[in-house]
């Protein structure tokens, strides 16, 4: 079994590879950013990918929009610092198969790479109870109104990066980027460009 994990935090590369040091039918692939991910998933055609939702140039969410883009029967297994319910949802609704918070034992990641490799699906317990009990929250919240798409320029929108600057990062049309922004302001009920920095900061989507 391959399994892809994209990361930019040393110490999960290091705890992953020791949860599978005893298995010889593991390999364990490593990519930093979204866009070496992408590049290593299309290169070595992983089992099972571990995604971390914040990475240094693209979401979980969109890197996993790209890889099923071209793989889309793709395995995904998402690993966050957030512990949202919406951020659980979201992952739903893109049928991502695994969900586990990093605060939980490194274990538990083992157990939903084996589940979802096996055509399986698994939800850290404690994120899938609080899922359960948060219903009217996570309809209320800004992150299950938005595309992965939309997600990610808010979040660039989030840091101070300028319009242009957000369509050179993402590979994408001034013009594409322009509108995006305009339809979140409808969305999400801003009035102006501050409304939406105040939302991505308050949502914890400027990292």
């Amino acid at each position: 079994m391959r399994v892809l994990i994209v990361d930019d935090h040393p110490v999960v590369l290091t705890g992953c590879r020791a949860l599978f040091a005893s298995d010889p039918s593991v390999t364990i692939l490593e990519a930093s950013d979204a866009k070496e991910g992408h590049r290593v998933y299309l290169q070595k055609h992983p089992d099972v990918t571990v995604v971390d939702v914040w990475l240094p140039d693209l979401t979980g969410f969109e890197l996993t929009r790209r890889i099923r883009w071209d793989d889309p029967a793709a395995k995904i297994v998402m690993l966050s610092e957030s512990e949202d319910p919406a951020f659980v949802m979201r992952a739903v609704e893109m049928d991502i198969q695994g969900y586990v918070s990093k605060s939980d034992d490194l274990r538990l990641l083992a157990k939903a790479i084996r589940k979802v490799a096996a055509g399986e699906r698994f939800v850290s317990p404690r994120l899938a109870e609080a899922t359960t009990f948060a219903g009217a929250a996570i309809k209320a919240s800004p992150l299950t109104q938005m595309s992965p798409r939309e997600l990610e320029i808010l979040r660039h929108l989030g840091r101070g990066d300028r319009i242009s600057e957000v369509a050179s990062e993402l590979g994408i049309s001034y013009k594409t980027v322009a509108n995006t922004t305009s339809m979140l302001k409808s969305k999400l009920g801003a009035r102006n460009h501050s409304d939406l920095v105040r939302i991505a900061v308050e949502i914890d989507l400027h990292r």
